[in-house]
């Protein structure tokens, strides 16, 4: 009897790309659900630990900090160790900081079980891409599984209060990391099976000093980012954090533009492509983070509606992103790249300026103005944000492609995280000047405490305290967006002017 033939390593690997990208896919949808879900849990969460103010504060952006500080390293490491085996551990993290927080009976034990999903997460995210990239060969096919991966990433970060309102309403604020259990052992079962492995050799000796400084400088942005949206201009804080990071990348920069073997290929920006891909997605990001954070706001608070119904009613924006995201490779065959993404831009744009433009004079903006609005957002973003992936991916070659990813997911995350912390300041501090004198000071502070002070007065008077601040919130809101329009404009400016026009990342060389 003969024995069957053997098929190549390689040819394996292509014949099951497709369930590859069904399993990354689904990874990727826990890690962006992940980063909103907690926006819903939060009030319950509270309610039940009764965490001090600077503890809420470790809460919330712990995870963000753990995740910006480490992706630089997870992607070098996963070269060097093999990225399904990092990925592998990297949910194996995901599902036992989960677990933690589920059994947490304290606040410092969400901070720690917060820290380590940071830790779980910024190993997986970078594995993700360069897992893709080494799974699909073909450059069509390859910019569809990117246009999946974005369409991922963008959905579930607008999905995650609807499926967080579902779940708290009804099993509490547990019930948000629990979810994380089931699907992250679901990933590590399935990708032990089908993923391949994959690695980009490296010579030379661990940089520990660029991973010390890349942490420390990852870490300070991030924080200094956050804190300015706490704090504001006038707190030193959050500038003298800032201050801190630029030092530090600084002198991480130079250190890996000297190295023989760094561990990040920061000379990948010289690629015009790369370079303008990468700030279309930090300034796309910057636009949209605000968004998801206004408008969950604005919807619970302004308007009222419950974290469900608030969640629903966002849905406008992932369900146009997730069309405009699959669509963006055909449109990349057939249009210079360049046009592409730059009108993706002018739609975004569009949305966002949209309701500044609709309020009446009394601030009033009903929701079909806003669906509108978020449908607008949706297909500017899908078709941007995917183009810039696809492009910027594209403009790596092989050997740096877990960097890339890194540079990729840190865009994503520091765009969102500036886009709270600078719109979302600029909307509160409109929000307090445009309140009467009449409404209590308890009223001031935020939104949220406006109408937790209406809700204790109650009555006539609560009712008029309510719509003067869902009034003076939607006069601070509105000026926000109008802002992110221009930065989409400015980033639709730099896609025209500085992409290359021969460029098509989604088709094959000939």
């Amino acid at each position: 009897m003969s024995r069957p033939a053997v098929i190549p390593v390689a040819d394996r690997v292509h014949a099951r790309r497709w369930v590859v990208l069904a399993i990354l896919s689904g990874s990727l949808l826990l890690i962006a659900m992940d980063t909103t879900i907690l926006n819903v849990a939060f009030p319950s969460l509270v309610a039940d630990l009764q965490p001090g103010a600077v503890e809420q504060l470790w809460i919330i952006d712990v995870y963000a900090l753990a995740l910006s500080g480490l992706l630089v390293t997870a992607g070098a490491l996963g070269d060097r160790w093999g990225r399904k085996r990092l990925l592998l551990v990297g949910f194996a993290l995901f599902a036992a900081a989960s677990l933690g927080a589920v059994a947490a009976t304290e606040a410092w034990h969400v901070i720690a079980a917060r820290a380590l999903l940071g830790v779980g997460g910024a190993a997986i995210m970078p594995t993700t891409l360069s897992i893709l990239r080494h799974v699909f060969t073909d450059a069509r096919e390859r910019a569809f599984a990117y246009a999946v991966w974005a369409a991922v990433m963008g959905g579930g970060m607008a999905l995650g209060p609807v499926v967080g309102g579902l779940l708290v309403e009804d099993y509490g604020w547990q019930s948000a990391f629990l979810l994380n259990v089931p699907i992250a052992l679901t990933v590590i079962a399935l990708g032990a099976w089908f993923l391949p492995e994959s690695f980009a050799p490296r010579t030379g000796r661990w940089d520990w000093t660029g991973v010390a400084q890349s942490i420390v400088g990852m870490i300070a942005l991030a924080a200094g980012i956050k804190q300015l949206g706490k704090s504001g201009l006038a707190s030193p804080l959050p500038w003298l954090m800032l201050a801190l990071a630029a030092v530090v990348l600084t002198l991480f920069v130079r250190r890996q533009l000297r190295l023989a073997h760094p561990l990040l290929h920061v000379r990948l920006f010289t690629s015009r492509a790369f370079s303008v891909s990468a700030t279309v997605l930090f300034l796309g990001m910057v636009a949209l983070g605000a968004v998801l954070f206004l408008l969950t706001q604005w919807f619970q608070y302004a308007q009222g509606y419950s974290p469900l119904q608030a969640g629903l009613r966002v849905l406008p924006a992932p369900l146009a992103l997730v069309v405009t995201s699959l669509l963006a490779p055909a449109l990349m065959r057939a249009f210079p790249i360049r046009h592409v993404m730059a009108s993706g831009l002018v739609l975004m744009a569009t949305g966002l300026v949209l309701p500044w433009l609709a309020q009446d004079g009394d601030d009033h903006l009903g929701y079909p103005v806003m669906a509108a609005a978020l449908a607008l957002i949706g297909f500017g973003a899908g078709l941007a944000t995917t183009v810039a992936s696809v492009t910027l991916m594209a403009a790596t070659p092989n050997e740096h492609v877990s960097g890339a990813a890194a540079i990729e997911e840190t865009c994503y995350e520091l765009g969102a995280a500036l886009g709270v912390a600078s719109l979302g300041s600029l909307a509160g501090a409109l929000y307090r000047s445009s309140l009467p004198a009449s409404v209590p000071a308890a009223a001031r502070d935020s939104v949220g405490e406006g109408a937790h002070a209406a809700q204790e007065i109650g009555g006539a008077q609560g009712a008029s305290i309510l719509e003067q601040v869902a009034r003076a919130f939607t006069h601070g809101m509105t000026p926000a967006f109008a802002i992110g329009s221009a930065l989409a404009l400015v980033a639709a400016a730099a896609a025209w002017a500085w992409i290359p026009r021969g460029i098509r990342p989604a088709e094959n060389a000939h």
